[in-house]
């Protein structure tokens, strides 16, 4: 390991373009220094204490703490992600979209430049509603147009400021840029965590044992993340032999990789941004003497986190969701009719129709499981911090309320990384960048940070 970061300073390419990124990546953090102008700082904090559960504290998350402080950088890189996958998903359904993405370089070029376009239009209308919702709220010192069009400008352009830096990262520096910037605003958080954890031992409400529990399975959860994220189901594929001129093609065999968490992280984001609109409009609407307000205050007392219906929702939600958008990204009609253009066939099936139904019966199958991994590593951080509220379950909560224990009816309050969408994206990141990495190495004649066999990221 040590000698393969010598290496990587040896390469005068691979150490320009690291030094490249974490110079942009500083540049990051000190933009999330610089507050919005007309915020009460001391309000904001307030407000962003009670709206932990809510589409703010899920917001928050993705841009490192810049929007509980409300910085320049405080929508981050979402409406960039946003954008991104409404194209994705209207290539499906707008049959010129789905032209480009298959006329290659250029026509990813142009779905490119609509994705700035979109994220820009998206930036504004986010900060507009978030400049009149802050004006509700009572934390703006000055509030009217001139507030609301102040913080337009201000959070519009720091979301394409960040998008050119996660740009920039990625053409001249190493790993994906966009990612990268996720990455490091949750990782910020690391020692903050840490910091918090110290000082429950130190004032003896953990012991020894229970920092002991905490770490092996804080390593239990990434080593089995990292197992699922390299996760494959490989299909034999079989190309016959062709004939072009004097030379013969073919004739090889070789293998459909399908990833079992095929979504990624989206189908979480999407759960968890569904789930938290409830406790986003009972902050909003104030009011529960009226019909409408007692209804929306016994639903959102129904789906804080903890909740047996939060639980039950969000682990059904992310399992629709990753059939969802696994059936967008991936089309087995397309693979099928690709493999027998070019003379390629699975063994024992059929090339055409049998050879989708083929694969999309394995799909279909693996995602259920990635479904299923998602929700365990998004429902872990629920777990660790509320615990599992089974006393509200009607008839039964009561007596099983009684049987378990207090840690997991209440939780062991615990603001670390354990599961949820931070670790998955923190790993899946740090996995992809060192396997670029080692690739660079490797491809230069250098020994990787394995000497037997080589990293494998989540697309290696």
């Amino acid at each position: 390991m040590i000698e393969a970061l010598q290496n990587i300073f040896n390469v005068p390419d691979l150490r320009k373009r690291i030094l490249f990124m974490l110079a942009l990546l500083g540049v990051y953090r000190i933009g999330a220094h610089i507050p919005t102008p007309g915020i009460d700082s001391a309000a904001l904090a307030n407000f962003f204490n009670q709206a932990s559960g809510t589409l703010f504290g899920f917001l928050d998350l993705f841009t490192g703490g810049n929007f509980r402080r409300l910085t320049i950088f405080a929508l981050g890189i979402m409406p960039y992600i946003t954008a991104s996958i409404i194209l994705q998903l209207l290539t499906v359904v707008w049959p010129y979209l789905e032209k480009l993405s298959k006329e290659g370089e250029l026509g990813r070029r142009k779905i490119t430049t609509y994705t700035r376009y979109l994220t820009v239009v998206l930036s504004a209308v986010q900060s507009a509603g978030i400049a009149i919702a802050f004006q509700r709220q009572g934390v703006v010192v000055n509030p009217g147009i001139g507030f609301v069009l102040m913080t337009m400008l201000t959070l519009t352009t720091g979301t394409a400021f960040i998008m050119w830096l996660g740009e920039q990262i990625t053409d001249r520096g190493i790993g994906n840029g966009m990612s990268l910037i996720i990455f490091a605003g949750i990782v910020v958080g690391l020692p903050r965590a840490i910091g918090d954890i110290y000082e429950k031992i130190t004032t003896n409400e953990w012991g020894v044992m229970m920092l002991l529990v905490l770490i092996a399975v804080m390593i239990a959860v990434v080593a089995f993340i990292v197992l699922v994220e390299r996760g494959q189901r490989r299909i034999p594929v079989q190309y016959a032999k062709r004939v072009v001129g004097r030379r013969v093609l073919g004739g090889q065999s070789t293998h459909l990789p399908l990833r079992v968490n095929t979504g990624g992280v989206i189908p979480v984001i999407f759960a968890s941004s569904i789930l938290t609109f409830p406790q986003t409009l009972g902050l909003a609407v104030k009011d529960n003497t009226s019909g409408f307000g007692r209804v929306l205050a016994g639903v959102t007392d129904a789906l804080r986190f903890g909740e047996p219906l939060y639980n039950l929702l969000y682990v059904l939600g992310i399992i629709f969701f990753a059939y969802f958008y696994t059936s967008i990204v991936f089309n087995p009609n397309e693979v099928a009719d690709n493999m027998r253009k070019y003379g390629g066939f699975i063994p024992g099936i059929r090339p055409g129709k049998r050879t989708a139904e083929h694969v999309n019966s394995i799909l279909t199958r693996i995602t259920l499981v990635g479904g299923l991994y998602l929700a365990l590593i998004a429902i872990i951080p629920e777990f660790m911090i509320t615990g599992f509220h089974v006393q509200n379950i009607p008839f039964v909560g009561p007596r099983v309320d009684a049987v378990l224990p207090q840690w997991v009816t209440q939780g062991l309050r615990v603001n670390f990384y354990f599961g949820g969408t931070s670790l998955l994206i923190v790993v899946g990141v740090a996995m992809d960048t060192i396997q670029m990495i080692e690739s660079q190495l490797i491809m230069r004649h250098y020994d990787g940070f394995l000497k037997k066999g080589r990293i494998r990221g989540r697309r290696g």
